[in-house]
């Protein structure tokens, strides 16, 4: 009987996977809509992030973002291995930066996160700068 239970929440568990995956594609999506406007947010990483959770959670949604007029070039380019556009590398690391920087002197007092926040900044900075780089056409 315990074992028909687990196996009952292992079926909703997996029914329940594409709805949490839409759910965050969105979300990543709004982030990356509100990165337009606030300097201190990327775009680009929420909106690759919205792709992949579309990806695997709803093909339809998957095909709007990577069709759509705005988020749909860079996604596209992003997952046939073209990489980013120059601008899209730049403002993405200044936005890292600008909000790393911010939170480390403004406001995170201990050391350590300071620290954490350094090193997972330079760690994604030398992800976005190994990216390949895409040439305007």
């Amino acid at each position: 009987m315990a074992v028909r239970a687990q196996v009952g929440i292992f079926d909703r568990v997996k029914r329940l996977k594409p709805t949490l995956l839409v759910a965050c594609g969105w979300t990543s999506l709004g982030l990356g809509v509100v990165g337009f406007v606030l300097p201190v947010l990327p775009t680009v990483p929420f909106v690759l992030l919205a792709a992949v959770c579309f990806l695997h959670g709803s093909e339809r949604r998957h095909r709007w973002l990577v069709s759509h007029p705005v988020f749909g070039p860079p996604v596209a380019d992003y997952l046939a291995g073209r990489g980013l556009r120059p601008r899209a590398k730049a403002v993405a690391l200044l936005a890292l930066w600008t909000s790393v920087l911010l939170s480390v002197v403004a406001f995170v007092p201990l050391l350590a996160a300071d620290v954490a926040l350094l090193v997972v900044a330079a760690a994604v900075s030398v992800y976005i700068l190994r990216l390949p780089t895409r040439r305007a056409q």
